[in-house]
């Protein structure tokens, strides 16, 4: 059984409510078809029931929960719950009332948070921006956990490293720039993420263009100070760096390189300096080596809300429901 359909079958065995608030891009409909067919989630479409109609012509939705925020019942307490969360930030009753039916990704939001959905799913049609700002606002962070971040589920075929081709490669979505602090937290996440997701073990790399002080620059620095922290604050998981990608997957190369590590040589979660080297990796990681990329996937949210890549397929967005709806059964 394949990686993504080992979560379909988890997601089926204790069925979640997912909301797809993007029901103007015809991928969505597509994937909403195949979610309900499958059994994976329940699912909630908003949008006024005629467009739905029209843009999913062809497709079996009757089995999903639409609501039309211009005429449903919740609305009027969804625009006074928004406003009295939002108020002190200066936030008025006329906008809320116009975010709630101009931005459907806030009727998501407020729909997750009064418990009628279990998880999110957006992104298809809008900027990451857009589907977090309202989590953020709405949702907020997970208790405990010091910032949100972006982590990509990646799946190679024939690969023997990492967990039989399966890695979290993170941040690749989200943080530009991450500090010591920040990139311990990361990985931190990472490793819980994938500890949930894959029910295995994590073994957390975090990466870097030396080994173990084979370069001096101050982006090895910042990576050497964070696998400290990492180390200090999270102790419960296996950490280590700074590790180049082949010292931290490749046993062999780690036996040369790093040959008193842990980690290396065994990573499953690889942790990359910045946003540019971790979106690049997985993008390459994706289209050379054909891998089943799932994300942009929050981590650090209070429930699940999950980011599309605009450039994302309808399976990509049926992956993506199962592991929201896994995520909420977890959470």
């Amino acid at each position: 059984m394949s990686f993504i359909d080992s979560i379909k079958e988890r997601a089926k065995s204790a069925k979640k409510t997912i909301v797809l608030p993007e029901t103007m891009d015809r991928r969505v409909l597509e994937a909403a078809d195949e979610v309900l067919r499958e059994e994976i989630a329940d699912v909630i479409l908003i949008g006024k029931e005629e467009e739905i109609r029209e843009n999913g012509k062809g497709l079996n939705l009757e089995r999903a929960t639409v609501i039309n925020p211009f005429t449903s019942e919740l609305t009027n307490d969804f625009i006074n719950e928004l406003y009295e969360l939002r108020k002190e930030k200066g936030m008025t009753i006329e906008e809320a009332e116009r975010l709630l039916k101009e931005d459907f990704m806030y009727y998501a939001c407020m729909l997750l948070k009064t418990n009628h959905a279990d998880g999110i799913v957006s992104g298809a049609c809008h900027s990451t921006a857009n589907t977090l700002r309202p989590s953020l606002q709405i949702i907020k962070t997970k208790p405990g956990t010091k910032l949100v971040s972006a982590f990509f589920l990646m799946v190679v075929p024939n690969c023997e490293y990492g967990d039989n081709g399966t890695f979290v490669f993170a941040d690749s979505g989200l943080e530009q720039n991450p500090d010591p602090e920040k990139l311990a937290a990361i990985a931190a996440s990472s490793a819980e993420s994938f500890k949930s997701l894959v029910q295995k073990e994590p073994i957390v790399a975090m990466l870097s263009h030396s080994t173990k002080g084979s370069a001096s620059h101050a982006d090895v620095d910042k990576v050497v100070a964070a696998t400290k922290i990492a180390k200090e604050t999270y102790p419960q998981y296996k950490i280590d760096g700074e590790l180049q990608l082949d010292a931290a997957i490749v046993p062999e190369v780690a036996q040369t390189k790093a040959p008193d590590s842990t980690v290396a040589g065994h990573a499953n979660v690889l942790v990359f300096p910045d946003l540019d080297a971790g979106n690049i990796g997985y993008k390459l990681v994706q289209r050379l080596a054909k891998a089943e990329a799932y994300g942009p996937l929050c981590q650090g949210i209070a429930k699940p809300v999950n980011d599309l890549s605009r450039g994302c397929s309808k399976d990509d967005i049926v992956g993506v429901v199962a592991i929201t709806a896994v995520q909420a059964q977890n959470n």
